[in-house]
């Protein structure tokens, strides 16, 4: 810890610390002056009184000092007192003048220039400026927002370390602090900033600021770190180029993003569509040839029956869980799928291509699905579901943000309030299974979702959600399906920056790949009972030299060297350690 003497000298050297330092030795100069002015003044008129006859004046200059002091702060006359009018004049100048300098300007100098610029500062200490020497594989992040958010969020479930640059903004750098996040003062458009953050060192830099901002991060952040991989989060597809050329590793378009997403959770297209678009694994080597899926059972024999009714495994996938509205419910024999469930699965191609030949009959439609908004995401959405073989009608208020040239061909842009029935009309609601609400405005989507239930009770309503808070409500209003901006673009950032042997899939759900504990070796899957001891599911085995068993048998051997892939949670994965590899 820095010494009391350090502290002040760091303090003193800084530029607005020494001009304040000036200004309160000016005052204290003034000070001293008027003491030694009075002090001379005193000890003349005390002589002058002697001669007027009043006794012995005479007095040491310490004397002049020490009443000069006791009166300008109003400590009183005692001892010492003058006798001539004169004298008592003097000594009101005295006390007025001490009265003024040493009890109302010196306390206000004092805070004003030093002790609340040091207290500033003291506060400021708080907030680092660098981090250790030793410090590696830590992610620094730029930026604020929902994303950000939710990513430190999920950092802190996976113990990964991470600092969020704060910029030099000491009061939101403390706010921050004191929500309990890790910051550091630094501006991220500065290569003294990364280099103080050690960025050369660390696992990854994340810009998840506006497309400008971040284009500067980026080619900052790779200047100071030249094999630093680097992700960052774009909303046009010209940031996206611009950040390439910046130097990003990897560039999440979230606009894009969004609209596959939406896309993917709406019923209908073929079955080879159905089989491509539900595909959430990007082809990482750490889960082999497993591939993690999710598929809408509205209106399949699926709905109203549970999972061991369902016989699903016969097929060859194996459900992790389900989703309903919101909310994720891991998969059990006893769970029922419900008319809105989204099932997650997990299988080899040929077993989730198997899945879409049994049931994606029941979700074909020939009529185009309704999409509401022509922003950005709203032509993304509307070009995924032309990539699944769904047409689509887009409704927008402005034509003017609407190129026709960045939508699909064939797909009819109907310029109208999508509150007045009368344009939803002419949009197709009245025969469009789907309705996929794409606006930037929470408030705007959960008016508009109350209404498309309303007038459309049938259909199948994907939302949109800026912010986490709001899905919830959307769902609430009625909404089948809501993907929040956040959680989509966090979910995606997540599989370049977790740890090598996780795989985000879902909120706060992931793909962990772990060796086999010894305490497993040469037992049966179905002996260990893993589901009831710490609420992991097994669904891959490899046992080495490329042979990888999707959904292992229950009577399975696990071998030294092999390798579990299982699907939980981080209080999952601890559960799992604490229990097997004791």
């Amino acid at each position: 810890m820095k010494s009391i003497a350090a502290q002040v000298i760091v303090h003193l050297r800084k530029g607005p610390t020494r001009s304040n330092g000036l200004v309160l030795l000016r005052f204290l100069a003034v000070l001293v002056a008027m003491v030694a002015a009075y002090s001379v003044v005193f000890h003349y008129l005390m002589l002058y009184e002697e001669r007027l006859g009043y006794g012995d004046r005479e007095h040491s200059w310490v004397t002049a000092v020490y009443w000069t002091l006791t009166v300008m702060s109003t400590l009183g006359f005692g001892d010492i007192t003058f006798e001539s009018d004169i004298g008592r004049a003097f000594s009101m100048l005295v006390l007025v003048s001490g009265t003024l300098f040493l009890l109302v300007l010196l306390p206000f100098t004092f805070i004003q220039f030093f002790y609340a610029p040091w207290m500033e500062a003291q506060r400021a200490a708080r907030v680092p400026r660098r981090l250790p020497e030793d410090l590696a594989d830590h992610v620094v992040i730029s930026g604020t927002g929902p994303v950000v958010d939710d990513l430190i969020e999920r950092f802190d479930q996976f113990g990964q370390r991470y600092v969020l640059l704060a910029g030099d903004d000491i009061e939101e750098a403390l706010r921050l602090r004191e929500m309990g996040l890790r910051v550091m003062l630094g501006e991220p458009d500065e290569v003294e900033t990364f280099q103080l953050c050690r960025a050369s060192a660390a696992a990854v830099f994340v810009a998840c600021g506006e497309d400008v901002a971040n284009a500067n991060a980026v080619f900052v952040a790779r200047e100071a770190a030249p094999h630093t991989p680097i992700v960052s989060a774009a909303r046009t597809a010209s940031a996206a180029k611009i950040q390439k050329l910046a130097g990003a590793t990897r560039v999440v378009e979230f606009s894009e993003l969004m609209g596959e997403s939406l896309a993917r959770r709406t019923i209908g297209g073929d079955a080879d569509d159905v089989a491509d678009g539900n595909v959430t694994e990007e082809g990482r080597p750490t889960l082999g040839g497993l591939l993690i899926a999710e598929a809408n059972a509205s209106r399949t024999p699926l709905v109203g029956k549970t999972l061991r009714e369902n016989r699903l495994r016969d097929l060859g996938p194996s459900v992790l869980g389900v989703w309903d509205r919101g909310r994720f419910e891991l998969a059990t024999p006893d769970v029922v799928v419900s008319e809105h469930a989204v099932l997650l699965m997990a299988g080899t191609r040929e077993q989730l291509e198997a899945y879409d030949e049994s049931f994606v009959i029941y979700n074909v439609s020939g009529e185009p699905a309704v999409v509401i908004g022509g922003g950005r995401v709203g032509r993304a959405t509307a070009r995924s579901l032309k990539r699944r073989g769904i047409s689509c009608n887009i409704v927008e208020q402005r034509p003017d943000r609407i190129d026709p040239s960045d939508v699909p061909e064939g797909t009819r842009i109907i310029t109208g309030d999508a509150a007045d029935p009368k344009v939803l009309q002419e949009a197709g609601l009245d025969d469009a299974s789907s309705v996929l609400i794409t606006t930037s405005d929470d408030a705007t989507n959960i008016y508009l979702t109350l209404q498309m239930r309303h007038l459309k009770p049938d259909a199948q309503i994907v939302a949109r959600a800026e912010r986490d808070r709001s899905v919830d409500v959307l769902h609430r209003a009625g909404a089948d399906v809501t993907m929040s901006m956040a959680s989509v673009g966090v979910s995606r950032i997540l599989k370049f920056v977790a740890r090598a042997d996780i795989l985000p899939i879902a909120e706060g759900l992931n793909v962990i790949r772990l060796p086999s504990p010894d305490s497993m070796i040469g037992h049966k899957i179905e002996e260990l009972d893993v589901r009831r001891d710490s609420g992991a599911t097994i669904v891959a085995v490899d046992q080495g030299n490329g042979d990888i068993r999707v959904n292992p048998p229950a009577d399975l051997v696990l071998e030294a060297g092999s390798e579990l892939l299982f699907i939980g949670t981080a209080e999952t994965e601890q559960k799992f350690l604490e229990k097997y590899s004791r």
